[in-house]
């Protein structure tokens, strides 16, 4: 009896793998929603727009952007986590995703728990900017300046939640400094100030800026990446004098938790065909980011990673869960 029983479950295990392999082998067979939790016009919502052009040649089918935008992306995420897991609802996810899970009270859901990885799309690279008025020239000589007038610098960034913004928290949590975070409600009118002296120094996004920076008119302190960067070729990275510090803005698809293996590997591969493309990388750089390349559990890895670093910085900088 146990052996009839035990043949029969491993009969079922094989037909209900069999239909899945069948299922993803004629994956997709109509178009597939792309769900982004930023207005439209936004970078964000460019690059999912661009990302979704290149996935809809390679998958022979189209990958429809459909902006859900509320809560720093929370609402986006929400939509797709209720969604089936048939591979047809997919979420450009974002960094601000992985900093709502510690500044968010009441989300219905856990992110890193309740999506599956699917691959990332590219980096989001931030500046140091400063108005060439500042005295200070690196890093070494802001964090100096910092302590010297303890609680008297300012230093600005876009919103509450935002890859700049929390990229300044952690400058102040690894410099050691007592320094004035002034958040801006967007980026544009932050450059205006910099630009007009009212600022002295900020953390924004290199596309917002390079432009300003290279007619001399904002001076790039360093970068916010881990690494150094073409675009802005002899400016250092802030990890060179604060050894480990990296933060930066980050895109990429995720899907329902259960979405099979199989669905999750083919639209992997279509990604990574994108971004062998050079029509595809040369688009990114027009959009002042890089490419990011992961396999889905390398991908996973890093989410959570983001996710428990940037708990620490809203931990330390005292933030309260909204």
């Amino acid at each position: 009896m146990r052996r009839r029983t035990f043949l029969r479950l491993a009969a079922g295990a094989i037909v209900i793998q069999s239909a899945r392999v069948a299922w993803a082998q004629t994956y997709p067979a109509r178009p597939i929603q792309l769900i982004v939790g930023f207005p439209a016009g936004g970078q964000v919502d460019i690059i999912a727009r661009v990302t979704a052009q290149w996935l809809s040649q390679q998958l022979g089918q189209s990958v429809v952007v459909e902006n859900r935008p509320g809560a720093g992306g929370a609402l986006g995420a929400e939509a797709v986590v209720n969604a089936p897991p048939d591979g047809y609802t997919l979420f450009f996810a974002a960094a601000s995703n992985t900093v709502n899970a510690s500044l968010m009270k009441n989300l219905s859901y856990d992110f890193v728990r309740d999506t599956v990885p699917v691959a990332p799309i590219n980096r989001i690279n931030l500046v140091l900017e400063a108005n060439p008025s500042f005295p200070a020239g690196n890093v070494a000589e802001l964090i100096a300046q910092a302590k010297a007038d303890s609680g008297k610098m300012n230093i600005a960034s876009p919103s509450l939640g935002t890859p700049p913004y929390m990229a300044v928290e952690l400058f102040k949590m690894m410099a050691g400094i007592d320094i004035v975070h002034v958040p801006y409600a967007g980026e544009g009118q932050m450059v205006t100030d910099l630009l007009g002296g009212q600022l002295q120094v900020a953390i924004g996004g290199i596309s917002a800026a390079i432009g300003h920076i290279r007619a001399g008119k904002l001076r790039a302190l360093a970068l916010t990446t881990a690494t150094r960067i073409d675009e802005l070729p002899g400016v250092p990275t802030i990890g060179e004098t604060l050894p480990g510090f990296e933060a930066s803005g980050f895109s990429g698809i995720v899907a329902p938790k259960g979405t099979p293996g199989e669905i999750v590997g083919k639209l992997y591969d279509a990604v990574r065909a994108a971004q062998a493309d050079p029509k595809f990388k040369e688009r990114l750089a027009d959009l002042g980011v890089s490419e990011l390349a992961l396999p889905p559990a390398e991908f996973g890895k890093f989410i959570a990673g983001e996710t428990e670093k940037w708990a620490k910085v809203v931990k330390f900088a005292g933030l309260k869960p909204q």
